[in-house]
């Protein structure tokens, strides 16, 4: 009878110790390693299944948002995407009366929509461990991180609810794009000629602006192929843009902005690909390096990566409405049929229409995203093709960095100057409006 008495004790203090251990645990707002590690494997596992760039932005977007609103719920100072966002309705809410880990519960989100949403699994696990190995340096109840986890995936799950009405997966079933024919249409390019990629892509359901062609920007010069023509001459200005200034810098800025997942490098007779980040990519490793430099708290981390996300994603279905109505060839084609045909650009030609400048349009509107939550005249080193043997970059601001994305893309061949002028301009009605509607914070 004593023996009993003595292990019913003994078990009822393990069990009031284990309960203090967890009323008494605080997660901390600062730490957040694990959320841009969990994205950096998102990044990773689409850089290897070599996704599209507006593809990779849909993954972005929904990654972003679930990690968002995975802690939004506990900060009064932030707001919910539910309502802002089209069509995303509330989501779970976490337990007021229990404890939770944030970090764990947002990292947690952002695997999960990156397992659904991604190709290599295998790979996806082998980077998981990144991730966890930031939760192990925390002291957190086992309790308190099954239950933050398991919260993170229920939010995620209500993200990809919301994401299969996006018209996704109708336009997977699409025919492929032929080209028309027509000398100023765009036709497949050298090394590789790849099809077109995402001609439907106009038809994704918009995460802000009203449509795909709520800013269709300026068309592109009429074609000619006249000496005297403006369009001969702005193909005239990318076959010499690097013959004047300083052309080791001019190369270096286009390649350090090339993020072109398809790149493909002929060696003899042998052509080998070479995996690259895409654009999106890019500017979602720079709102990690914000988030890092700023020493931004968790909220802060995820409104920057959330509303990056979003203006990528709309750029993306803005941006391509328009390049398969101009449908127009590329600087390569032109040049190789009109001025020189032994020309190659300083990059591979992207396989889509040249206009408007993919780049030029989603820069210039994650810039402005960006500039929203870290303020202008934010100056960063931008190491992110550091781990693709490019040198680090220096800017100012975030628009300091959109602006050379967009002239590199002329500095690369691959676009006129139109393209990217205009691409400049839409970007930025895209940014601003992004900006003005989705409230995730007073400023």
């Amino acid at each position: 009878m004593f023996k009993k008495v003595l292990f019913l004790i003994f078990t009822t203090g393990v069990l009031l110790f284990s309960c203090q251990q967890r009323e008494t645990y605080e997660w901390n707002p600062d730490e957040t390693q694990a959320v841009r590690n969990a994205m950096k494997v998102v990044t990773d596992v689409m850089l290897n299944d070599v996704f599209a760039p507006p593809v990779a932005s849909r993954v972005y977007l929904y990654a972003s948002v679930a990690g968002y609103e995975s802690a939004v719920h506990v900060h009064e100072d932030y707001r919910s995407l539910a309502g802002q966002l089209r069509d995303l309705s509330p989501g779970p809410e976490p337990d007021s009366e229990l404890i939770y880990d944030f970090e764990v519960a947002a990292a947690s989100a952002i695997l999960k929509i990156g397992e659904a949403l991604t190709f290599d699994n295998k790979l996806f696990h082998q980077l998981k461990p990144s991730v966890l190995l930031e939760f192990e340096k925390k002291d957190i109840p086992e309790a308190v991180f099954e239950r933050s986890r398991d919260y993170g995936r229920s939010v995620a799950k209500h993200i990809l609810d919301w994401a299969k009405d996006d018209y996704y997966a109708q336009t997977r079933t699409y025919p492929k794009y032929t080209p028309s024919g027509e000398r100023d249409n765009w036709i497949q390019t050298p090394p590789a000629y790849f099809d077109a990629i995402e001609p439907a892509w106009r038809k994704i359901r918009p995460a802000v602006i009203d449509s795909s062609n709520q800013f269709v920007p300026k068309p592109p010069t009429e074609f000619s192929i006249e000496p005297e023509s403006q369009f001969y001459r702005e193909a005239h200005a990318v076959f010499t843009a690097l013959d004047e200034g300083d052309e080791m810098e001019k190369r270096e800025i286009a390649g350090f902005w090339d993020c072109n997942p398809f790149a493909i490098e002929s060696i003899g007779h042998l052509m080998v690909g070479e995996k690259k980040i895409s654009p999106g990519g890019h500017w979602m490793n720079i709102a990690s390096l914000a988030a890092e430099l700023d020493e931004a708290d968790l909220m802060k981390s995820l409104d920057g990566l959330a509303m990056t996300s979003i203006a990528l994603f709309d750029g993306f279905i803005a941006c391509w409405d328009e390049k398969y109505r101009s449908n127009l060839l590329r600087p390569e084609t032109f040049i190789n049929r009109y001025i020189d045909e032994a020309w190659v650009p300083a990059l591979q030609s992207p396989p889509f229409p040249e206009h408007t400048s993919g780049h030029s349009v989603i820069s210039t509107a994650a810039s402005i995203a960006l500039t929203s939550v870290y303020g202008d005249d934010f100056e960063f080193d931008d190491t992110t093709q550091l781990e693709f043997d490019l040198p680090v970059r220096s800017f100012s601001s975030f628009r300091e960095a959109a602006e050379e994305a967009a002239i590199s893309r002329f500095y690369g061949g691959i676009h006129y100057m139109p393209a990217i002028d205009y691409g400049v301009e839409q970007g930025e009605k895209i940014g601003n409006l992004v900006t003005e509607r989705v409230t995730t914070k007073q400023r």
